[in-house]
């Protein structure tokens, strides 16, 4: 009766103290223990020069072959086209046998063949051009075909600006890409790669944390001290909150200054989104800590439940409305799917608030439910 008495009038200065006193001790161990701090500062700053520079959906120098089957300056013209493009790299044959081999042999990606009636055709029914990718990676195969009906659209568009007569069909498509104006694949990749960061950052940390403690026994000895379960959680989420908040502005500096992705919602907005995330983050690594007792085993499961759902089922590289159904629904489970889409709004689009406000939701409800479960795991081990 006396020990509840003590806990139910447990005066508030002395929790303070005691949360204060494990956030110093947390602190140093992770000033004595460099891994931490290489895993929080130096691998956001690998993963942003690897994927950032590394990972890239737009293919340049793309090595093609254009069979001019034909030698009349239109044909050479539309050629020139594709020799100074800086999506090609352009190498000239004669046949179409040269093209194949080239093909085959993997040196080549694609095929543009000008026939030999091409001038003839241009001047009466309109003339054709034939393309072929190859399809090994289908991906690349469209992008490929879709850069060289780009440059075609082009050479068409520029002769007929010129007064040509050509029979292309009357209708000339303007275009304008939304929200991405340079149709650069980083604008959209940076900020997954921010969440994967993040993910890292926070989930991995703090899952050997409490793990770590297990192992080398240091657990027992705070159960038999009268501190909390919610003041040791608390004391294991500062420190790292902090370092994972390093992370954070250094991946937001590295997307604004190193890759130009444009910023056009609130700051406000942003950190107050990339928070939320953190906390999830954090909240999943401390409850799967809590309950897997060995280091290994616990990053075994973190690398499982948040790294590969992060970046297969986030959309951060992935279009989610490919998959089937049932992997849609499963997407929604993992609250990177949540944070992609908020991220991608407010740099790409601005403050959408229909897109914030359930995505930021979402983000809040699974950070108050990871803690509510870490805290029930928690008690049941202290008890």
């Amino acid at each position: 009766m006396t020990a509840q008495h003590d806990r139910a009038h447990d005066p508030l200065t002395a929790r303070i103290r005691r949360t204060w006193a494990l956030v110093k001790k947390e602190t140093r161990q992770i000033i004595r223990d460099p891994s931490s701090i290489a895993v929080g500062v130096g691998l956001p700053v690998v993963l942003i020069l690897l994927f950032g520079y590394g990972l890239s959906l737009d293919p340049t120098n793309v090595p093609i072959a254009v069979v001019l089957e034909d030698a009349s300056p239109d044909a050479a013209e539309l050629a020139s086209t594709f020799q100074l493009s800086p999506y090609f790299a352009t190498r000239l044959v004669t046949s179409m046998a040269q093209a194949e081999e080239l093909t085959i042999a993997r040196q080549v990606d694609g095929i543009v063949r000008i026939r030999p009636d091409f001038s003839r055709q241009l001047r009466s029914a309109g003339a054709e051009v034939q393309i072929v990718v190859h399809g090994g990676d289908a991906n690349r195969a469209r992008i490929v075909q879709g850069y060289a009906e780009a440059a075609i659209g082009q050479w068409t568009i520029r002769r007929m600006a010129q007064g040509e007569d050509v029979t292309n069909g009357p209708v000339v498509v303007r275009d304008r890409l939304w929200f991405n104006e340079a149709n650069e694949s980083r604008y959209f990749l940076v900020p997954g790669l921010i969440v994967l960061v993040i993910t890292l950052n926070g989930a991995l940390l703090t899952t050997l944390v409490v793990a770590r403690e297990w192992e080398r026994g240091t657990i027992e000895a705070l159960f038999v001290t009268p501190v909390r379960a919610g003041e040791l959680l608390l004391s294991k989420v500062v420190p790292y909150f902090i370092l994972g908040v390093f992370g954070l502005v250094l991946c937001m500096l590295a997307a604004r200054f190193l890759f130009h992705v444009p910023f056009r919602g609130s700051l406000s907005v942003l950190g107050g989104g990339s928070l939320l995330y953190l906390l999830v983050a954090l909240g999943l690594g401390l409850l799967i800590s809590t309950t897997a007792k060995a280091q290994f085993v616990a990053g075994q499961i973190t690398l499982t439940v948040a790294f590969v759902p992060t970046l297969m089922l986030s959309g951060f590289i992935f279009d989610l409305s490919n998959p089937p159904w049932a992997m849609r629904l499963v997407s929604y489970l993992f609250p990177a799917r949540y944070y992609v889409a908020l991220l991608q709004t407010v740099l790409l689009a601005g403050d959408v608030w229909a897109v914030i406000l359930p995505n930021a939701a979402m983000l809040a409800g699974m950070a108050i439910l990871l803690f509510a479960l870490t805290r029930a795991a928690t008690r049941k081990q202290l008890d």
